[in-house]
């Protein structure tokens, strides 16, 4: 099936895999106190492992095989920047790109524990140095340059790091007129390095700038649970074209914060991807045994679009 027909077929669907109709018909979570749930399952440990979602024990082996989809109810649960890294990219074909890049303590913060050692026990638990990671590989025989951002990272919380990792990222791909993906899962901006984490929001904005309008190459934004703050209120809404994995909770503030502001009640699952879909903000939900193809199609698509064509 050609990308084009996928996304005539995506409302048809519900933006879920075709094994799951009972889940298309439902649509969005049922209730708020369900989406709130965040779904995680560690496949690194143990045989067995527990969704928070619904309280069952899962094999870990058989996630795996399903690329951490819930069999026979359609959750995508959470899955490490390696595990998305190798979900797209070709075998054997991933180069890394400022791996070595840390975090300073610059504002020396302190709360009930201080920032450096919160870094410093997030990258012992993730072996990252921080809450993203950067690099080009082939996807399906295309060279691509790929953001992953990774929630194990406390929270995937944009700061100093992450802001500028990315940013080098966009100007790689821009000298090298490579099609740029960026997968987010974060919290929003990294509170303990305040106006710095805050200023990286314009900083990639500003690089996307000239890579999508003045050398008009192409940024596919991939949004997963969650992608919340500072990233939705800038890169992560910013691709040419945005996806979504079914039931990632998107949003700039939070439905507590939102109701105490305007004092009204907000529907469950607002927030929710099939909700952004069905009021157009995203392009498309596609299931997570899909993306590889449907990136590669769209690039394609895009490489042979007429303002591409050399004369």
């Amino acid at each position: 099936m050609s990308v084009i027909n996928w996304f005539e077929d995506k409302r048809k669907f519900g933006g879920l895999i075709g094994a799951f109709p009972e889940e298309a018909t439902r649509g969005s979570i049922s209730t708020e106190r369900e989406r709130e749930k965040r779904i995680s399952v560690s496949t690194t440990r143990g045989l067995w492992a527990r969704c928070d979602n619904c309280g069952n024990m899962l094999y870990v082996k058989f996630l795996k095989q399903n690329k951490s989809v819930r069999e026979g109810r359609g959750y995508h649960l959470s899955m490490n920047s390696m595990e998305r890294i190798e979900l797209l990219i070709d075998r054997n074909t991933w180069i890394p790109l400022d791996e070595d890049m840390t975090a300073k303590d610059v504002l020396d913060f302190y709360d009930e524990d201080s920032h450096q050692n919160r870094v410093a026990v997030s990258q012992e638990k993730t072996g990252l140095t921080d809450a993203v990671q950067t690099g080009i590989g082939y996807l399906s025989g295309g060279l691509i340059a790929l953001g992953v951002m990774d929630f194990h990272f406390m929270g995937g919380s944009m700061g100093s790091v992450v802001g500028e990792k990315i940013t080098r990222l966009i100007e790689y791909a821009t000298d090298k007129s490579l099609p740029l993906v960026l997968i987010c899962a974060s919290g929003g901006a990294r509170t303990q390095e305040g106006t710095l984490s805050l200023m990286q929001m314009a900083k990639i904005s500003s690089v996307l700038q000239i890579h999508q309008v003045q050398k008009k190459l192409l940024h596919i934004s991939i949004l997963t649970y969650p992608t919340t703050g500072g990233v939705t209120a800038s890169f992560g809404m910013l691709g040419d074209i945005i996806i979504a994995e079914s039931k990632a909770y998107i949003a700039f503030a939070g439905k507590r914060v939102i109701e105490q502001t305007l004092r009204q009640k907000i529907p469950d699952g607002f927030q929710a991807a099939e909700s952004l879909f069905d009021n157009g903000l995203l392009d498309s939900i596609v299931p997570r045994n899909l993306p590889k193809g449907v990136l590669g199609e769209i690039s394609e698509l895009y490489s042979s679009a007429p303002c591409k064509r050399k004369n």
